[in-house]
């Protein structure tokens, strides 16, 4: 955090792939940015910097670490976003390696928020069984984003991190075609949009901001 005159600045680093980068929608309805613009239109006396986002479509665990290593990001951001997994289900890579590769990169993620814990937030991988593409083998698709979901929330718990679920949200998809991009496949504005709800009526967030 940097103290600008009487306005406080913080900065913010989101990890991810296909989710947080915004597939099919404006850079400026990405869910990352869409929080930043909502804090920083609060009025809370502090301003949160662009973010910086090091995720892309397609991509693992395994890519995520490899992009976080060649990109060498700092190690003092005040705070940091997790939302990853959803391609090692869909490419069929072995469960264990996932639950390994996403503790890694949770360590990973920590040490770029400075080593603090309360610094960093993980989000639920969303459920695609949910959207037109998915529709046809939803039954699997859940059962799988169950299990990575249920290993990335008990790997957060020990660790100690703000754990968001925005599965739920997700699961409206069919019912609510709004909630699902123009590709059928990832989540629209409107659906960031609720995610970022979820994360801001957390009072614990906001306190990073106090």
């Amino acid at each position: 955090m940097q103290v600008n005159g009487k306005e406080k600045r913080y900065t913010y680093l989101a990890l991810g792939d296909s989710y947080t980068i915004g597939e099919s929608v404006a850079e400026k309805y990405r869910w990352p940015v869409q929080l930043v613009n909502r804090l920083n239109k609060a009025g809370r006396g502090f301003k949160i910097e662009n973010p910086i986002l090091i995720a892309e479509t397609g991509w693992t665990t395994q890519e995520l670490r490899r992009a976080v290593a060649e990109e060498k990001p700092a190690q003092d951001y005040d705070f940091v976003s997790l939302l990853i997994g959803v391609n090692n289900q869909y490419r069929g890579y072995p469960f264990e390696e996932y639950s390994e590769e996403f503790r890694s990169l949770l360590d990973l993620t920590i040490a770029h928020a400075g080593g603090n814990s309360n610094k960093v937030i993980v989000l639920s991988i969303p459920d695609y069984g949910f959207t037109p593409f998915g529709k046809p083998k939803q039954v699997t698709i859940t059962k799988d984003i169950d299990r990575y979901n249920a290993s990335n929330r008990e790997i957060s718990r020990k660790y100690g991190v703000k754990y968001y679920d925005i599965t739920p949200i997700s699961r409206h998809g069919l019912e609510q075609t709004d909630l699902v991009a123009s590709d059928k496949l990832h989540p629209s504005a409107k659906q960031y949009a609720l995610w970022v709800e979820e994360i801001l009526n957390d009072r614990e967030f906001l306190q990073l901001f106090e």
